[in-house]
């Protein structure tokens, strides 16, 4: 999925940030687009879904996490964004000119999704292994994201060979670092560029860091996508808020990324106007003691300075040792015809 320019897709996660609430939902997306994303991402799945309703020791959360002392289904009943909504979300979003996609957690999000026909679809990073769902996405022909922070070099591979296996060539991979939020130290975003290399796929960021300077960091390096969970307010809590960032700070990503993929540039060595102007600051020979026309010219009666006006520096040996022309000031630029 590539905007028509071909910058940067700068999506913002709403993911569990509208605390069951459609007015915050919409009222999110509406920040989002005036902070600078390309495009609001959806999760789509139900407790029902995604686990069982099951209070266990394997269905407990107690591995030092943001969410530990509940269960998973607990979690997700919480976190997951209203099917019903999913249309008009999608319908406003549009509207204000955002692309909105999901991310598809079972056959049936898949299903449900493709009836409101969404044009892309991500897998999440802990979906990644999940082989069925993703050649079953694929199939249905739309770009496919898929995050790799829980994943193996070889379940990577696994994912790309399950999409080119359906026919569907259209992957990026995201670099994720799975922890909440994610420390910097973490990124590996050399890793990001190995994807890249490894698969010959497009590439990019799932960043759940509390900074900016990773999201910036890929994009030089190569990013074309960059995701970031996005909260109007920190402070209202919920299950992603602690790696969510505001309003202000993602406008302030947006901004810098546009700057880095201007100073990104193209392979250029040609000189515009400006260029050419401040050549008269480079270097050239000048003359830099009164010299008497069949004067012999030496280090200490020509040298290399500054402005630019006289002759190239390169041709110093080969003028040394001839003579001069006629009579020159100091101050003078060295030109040919004061050469014999």
């Amino acid at each position: 999925m590539k905007k028509e320019n071909n910058s940067v897709l700068i999506i913002a996660e709403l993911s569990a940030n509208h605390a069951h609430d459609y007015k915050l939902a919409i009222e999110t997306i509406c920040a989002m687009k005036e902070a600078g994303a390309d495009a609001v991402k959806l999760q789509t799945y139900t407790a029902d879904t995604i686990t069982l309703d099951c209070d266990n020791e394997y269905f407990q959360i107690k591995h030092g996490t943001l969410w530990d002392g509940t269960t998973l289904y607990k979690l997700y009943s919480e976190a997951y964004t209203p099917w019903e909504w999913h249309e008009s979300l999608k319908e406003y979003a549009e509207s204000i000119d955002l692309i909105c996609f999901s991310s598809p957690f079972d056959k049936t999000a898949v299903d449900f999704l493709e009836s409101l026909d969404m044009p892309a679809y991500k897998i999440a990073s802990f979906e990644i292994g999940d082989i069925p769902l993703i050649e079953y996405t694929a199939l249905k022909g739309k770009p496919m994201i898929m995050s790799t922070g829980i994943a193996t070099i070889g379940e990577i591979q696994k994912a790309v060979e399950a999409c080119r296996k359906v026919g569907n060539n259209d992957i990026t991979l995201l670099k994720c670092t799975s922890s909440y939020p994610a420390p910097i130290a973490d990124a590996n975003l050399k890793t990001m560029v190995n994807m890249m290399e490894t698969f010959g796929v497009k590439v990019g960021l799932s960043d759940h860091s509390l900074v900016n300077d990773v999201a910036i960091a890929a994009v030089a390096m190569g990013a074309q996508v960059i995701e970031k969970h996005f909260i109007l307010d920190r402070n209202n809590g919920g299950v992603d808020s602690e790696f969510s960032i505001e309003p202000v700070q993602f406008k302030q990503m947006v901004e810098s990324i546009r700057n880095v993929e201007k100073a990104i540039g193209s392979v250029s060595y040609s000189l515009d106007n400006e260029k050419k102007k401040n050549r008269q600051f480079r270097r050239s020979l000048f003359v830099t003691e009164d010299i008497k026309k069949g004067d012999k010219f030496n280090e200490t009666n020509i040298r290399s300075i500054r402005p630019g006006d006289g002759l190239n520096p390169k041709h110093m040996l080969r003028i040394l040792g001839k003579t001069a022309e006629c009579d020159l000031k100091k101050g003078s630029p060295l030109q040919w015809k004061n050469i014999k």
